[in-house]
C-alpha cells in the first residue's frame, strides 16, 4: 500500500465514504493545460472535481467561489499561471487580491478557510496538478461535507461571463462600447 493510500484510509471522511466535491477554476493558459498534461500523461489523481476553465485566474471574484459552495461544492481551488508567466501581464497578481477578498468573506460566513486554495500551476506541470488536487481533496475530505451547500448541482456551474481579468468590470467598459461603432 502506498503512503498516500495509507494516509487517505486514516482519514475520518474516507471511513464514511465521503468523496468531496471540488470546484477548480483554472486559467486557460497554464493551469487548465497543466490538468490536461496530467490527463494525457495518465498521472493518477483524485477524480472528485469539476474543472471550470476561465481566461484568467484574476477573473475569479468572491461571488464565484460562494456560488460554487451554494451549488454544493465542498472545496474550491483557484489556479493560475506562475508570477511572470501570466498572459495578461499581472492577472495572477489580481488573483491574489481577489483571493484575499474571498478569504475574508469565507471567514465572515464561518466557512473553514481550508476549503479554499490558490495555486500556481504551469502547462508543463501535470505532476504538480495531480499532487495539488490529491492534497486538496484529502484536506477537504478531512473537513467533511460543506455545511454551506444548499444543493448538489456543481455540474451546473458555468464559467463566469464578462470582461477580461484586468478591468475589474463584468463586461466591456463604456469606452469599449463607444469605440466599437457608430
Amino acid at each position: 500500500m502506498t503512503q498516500q493510500a495509507t494516509s487517505t484510509n486514516k482519514n475520518p471522511g474516507a471511513a464514511t465514504g465521503f468523496d468531496p466535491r471540488i470546484v477548480v477554476f483554472a486559467c486557460n493558459w497554464c493551469s487548465y493545460a497543466g490538468a490536461d498534461t496530467a490527463g494525457v500523461s495518465r498521472i493518477q489523481h483524485q477524480p472528485h472535481f469539476r474543472m471550470i476553465r476561465v481566461m484568467c485566474s484574476g477573473r475569479i471574484q468572491p461571488a464565484f467561489v460562494l456560488r460554487a459552495f451554494e451549488k454544493g461544492a465542498d472545496g474550491v481551488l483557484v489556479s493560475g499561471c506562475h508570477f511572470g508567466d501570466c498572459h495578461y501581464i499581472f492577472g495572477n497578481e489580481r488573483a491574489v487580491e481577489q483571493f484575499e477578498k474571498t478569504r475574508n468573506v469565507v471567514k465572515i460566513l464561518g466557512i473553514e478557510e481550508e476549503r479554499i486554495r490558490l495555486e500556481w500551476i504551469s502547462a508543463a506541470e501535470g505532476t504538480r496538478f495531480a499532487e495539488v488536487i490529491n492534497e486538496f481533496t484529502d484536506q477537504v475530505r478531512a473537513l467533511g461535507p460543506s455545511p454551506f451547500a444548499r444543493e448538489d448541482a456543481i455540474e451546473e456551474i458555468e464559467a463566469p461571463e464578462g470582461g477580461p481579468c484586468l478591468t475589474g468590470e463584468h463586461g466591456p467598459s463604456d469606452a469599449d462600447a463607444d469605440a466599437g461603432g457608430n
